[in-house]
């Protein structure tokens, strides 16, 4: 079973807290850290090495868009995103 139910039904019963604790916001973080970006990770880079190889086949705009701009995009914002997670998490 994939660790994608057990985060998506951890954040559903997290939602129906009333309190919420500084205990459950360092088990979210943690849950996203550890289960969350290695998934969209893995789904992002194949899809940044998909779009680098089609950009052999573009010209111009297009080209530079699939070989540079969607790839520093994508790595830059999860490296953003793990870098803050993991600094508020300590």
């Amino acid at each position: 079973m994939s660790q994608w139910t057990e985060v998506r039904d951890n954040i559903v019963n997290a939602l129906g807290v009333d309190d919420v604790t500084e205990q459950l916001k360092q088990q979210v973080t943690n849950q996203i850290l550890t289960a969350v970006l290695p998934e969209v990770t893995a789904v992002a880079d194949k899809f940044i090495s998909q779009v680098q190889a089609q950009a052999k086949e573009e010209s111009g705009w297009t080209k530079i868009r699939d070989a540079v701009v969607l790839p520093m995009a994508i790595s830059g914002f999860l490296k953003i995103v793990t870098y803050a997670l993991t600094k508020c998490s300590k």
